[in-house]
């Protein structure tokens, strides 16, 4: 196993260093990259996700590439802009939005200096985290939907799976559900209640490509396959679930290796034209040690695993 620590190119999701442990199988590499803040309940799927890239593979692709959006953390305009701009082709981004300490005119900037990298032919969607209340979500989106020059969907604005069928019922923004699938008992609540239009799937999260695959089946709702800010190893495996689903109707999460400022493969997964290959890129043993863990913060992953009850 190897252990890795790689700061970010920016502060996202709160977080400044990504680490996470790569485990090695017959079929290959997987990656097991749990937040820190997470127990062992809430890590074990992660790790059968890992184990299954390690050791099982992934079903056959039906296709050779998917198309994936630039992401834009919270940053502003100015930057905002940039990375729009350098984003290789993505025709779609993906805003954060609703960051504590910023102010709905920070959010309303940061969409206008999007759509203005982007052009009137791009799409736009947002991400709230579940930060806002109902009254918050039904008043803001119209907002940022006029300076965004039209949204695509508003990703998981409040966090209760109850709270979200509300706001799906009064706003005319199309609604994607990330946390209230992977971060719930039960996942299917969202397509119960008819809480969303849209299905984010994250590989890891949900416990591997094939656990992913059946929830698409069940749940009923197109989805979008977005990253946990894997390396290229864990990236790998949500473009392996993108390519195996039947239908791709939106571009993917994907695009998150340029957040990170290293990578553990000598020829990182990053898009092109907008869309990232089909491909299971090779662990590089230079940037493995480039990018290695001190000793303490590899006790700490081994302890992680201890903890699952897992085989080192």
């Amino acid at each position: 196993m190897n252990v890795f620590s790689i700061p970010m190119t920016t502060r996202f999701r709160g977080i400044t260093v990504r680490e996470g442990m790569l485990l090695r199988g017959d079929a290959g590499w997987g990656e097991f990259s749990p937040f820190l803040e997470y127990d062992a309940a809430v890590a074990a799927p992660w790790l059968r996700a890992a184990r299954e890239a390690a050791d099982v593979g992934w079903p056959a692709p039906l296709r050779s590439s998917v198309p994936v959006n630039v992401t834009v953390p919270a940053v502003d305009a100015e930057r905002a802009a940039a990375i729009v701009r350098a984003g290789n082709g993505c025709r779609t981004a993906k805003v954060k939005v609703g960051e504590p300490g910023q102010s709905l005119a920070d959010d309303q900037a940061r969409l206008e200096a999007v759509r203005d990298a982007l052009g009137p032919d791009g799409r736009i969607r947002i991400d709230v985290n579940g930060l806002w209340s109902v009254d918050e979500a039904v008043g803001r989106i119209p907002v940022l939907d006029r300076a965004a020059g039209g949204l695509e969907y508003v990703e998981q604005p409040v966090t209760d799976v109850e709270d979200l069928a509300v706001v799906r019922r009064r706003v005319a923004v199309p609604i994607a559900a990330d946390e209230s699938i992977r971060r719930a008992e039960d996942p299917y609540r969202v397509r119960d209640l008819e809480a969303a239009d849209v299905a984010v799937l994250k590989v890891q999260p949900l416990g591997g490509v094939r656990a992913c695959l059946r929830i698409a089946e069940d749940i009923g709702l197109p989805v979008v396959v977005s990253s946990a800010l894997e390396t290229s190893v864990g990236i790998a495996a949500g473009v392996a679930l993108a390519a195996a689903l039947p239908e791709l109707p939106f571009a993917c999460g994907l695009a998150t290796v340029q957040l990170l400022t290293d990578d553990v493969v000598a020829h990182p997964l990053l898009p092109l034209d907008g869309r990232l290959p089909v491909v299971r890129p090779e662990v590089d043993a230079a940037a493995l040690a480039r990018t290695r863990a001190t000793p303490e913060r590899e006790q700490h992953w081994r302890d992680r695993l201890a903890g699952i009850g897992s085989r080192p």
